[in-house]
């Protein structure tokens, strides 16, 4: 089943330019998407229109299999979760717990049923023991652990990131995508679109979309997208460390498999002389 199909999509700012133009895309489910691109590219305004935050005003979005109207947006909104740059934004809850059971609540559960699914996804995401923390007092990769897991317990089959990781230190980043993964390996339904600066983590997506000035430039593979380093260039984006050694390497005659890791391509330049 596709998670989403995109068709048409133009959206603009009031007496602005187009942000968004004629935008077609199809992911499938259980796909890990990135979204790669310059600031202004409009890629916070498509997430935004995706879920229903921004009104759609051309084009037509079907979210598994359901077209996307204001007839059924509540209950297609049931089935997206959006995490975003700064968790403060999000957080409505007193204490930890709070805020994971606020979107519980609305679903009518009983209460024992409830404090097993925020414990559970505590749990998940290594913040179990802060269960009655104020978020205001969380750094900043915890509380984006709380946001993944408010969002994990509401069971949505896309979960869209936007610019999550941004505000994080290089090791907050890592144990964030370290927990994505995990999550994935464990639903591999689970959709993940996360639109992000760092092209070392969108390395990693099944696929990566490339927005230029509100228009789709490429959408596939990792290592298609980031072959070629004067497009990503004029997008004010960097190569990702492995293509760009890959392609230094192969200037030297020496060519790498897509599928080969940084440590075999480290055995290959220790056996040059």
């Amino acid at each position: 089943m596709k998670a989403l199909e995109v068709k048409n999509l133009s959206f603009a700012y009031q007496h602005n330019k187009n942000t968004l133009s004629n935008i077609s895309f199809a992911i499938d489910e259980g796909e890990y998407i990135s979204i790669v691109g310059p600031n202004g590219s409009g890629k916070s305004t498509l997430a935004r229109v995706l879920v229903g935050l921004l009104p759609l005003k051309e084009g037509e979005i079907v979210v598994l299999g359901e077209l996307l109207s204001k007839k059924n947006l509540v209950s297609i909104r049931r089935k997206m979760g959006m995490i975003f740059q700064n968790p403060d934004n999000q957080f409505i809850g007193a204490t930890v717990e709070d805020d994971v059971a606020f979107g519980l609540e609305n679903q009518n559960l009983k209460r024992e049923e409830m404090h097993s699914i925020i414990d559970h996804y505590l749990r998940k995401v290594n913040m179990s023991s802060f269960l009655d923390k104020e978020p205001s007092f969380l750094s900043g990769g915890q509380k984006q652990r709380v946001a993944i897991a408010s969002m994990l317990s509401l069971n949505p089959s896309i979960l869209i990131m936007d610019e999550a990781t941004s505000m994080l230190d290089p090791k907050g980043r890592k144990e964030i995508r370290s927990l994505l993964e995990e999550i994935k390996a464990e639903n591999p339904k689970l959709t993940i679109i996360s639109i992000t600066h760092d092209v070392e983590e969108a390395s990693k997506s099944d696929r990566v979309m490339l927005l230029v000035d509100g228009k789709l430039i490429k959408f596939d593979k990792p290592e298609i997208v980031f072959k070629d380093s004067n497009e990503l260039k004029n997008a004010h984006l960097s190569v990702p460390f492995f293509y760009e050694l890959k392609e230094k390497l192969l200037d030297n005659g020496i060519d790498i498999e897509k599928d080969d890791d940084l440590k075999k391509a480290r055995d290959i330049l220790c056996q040059l002389k």
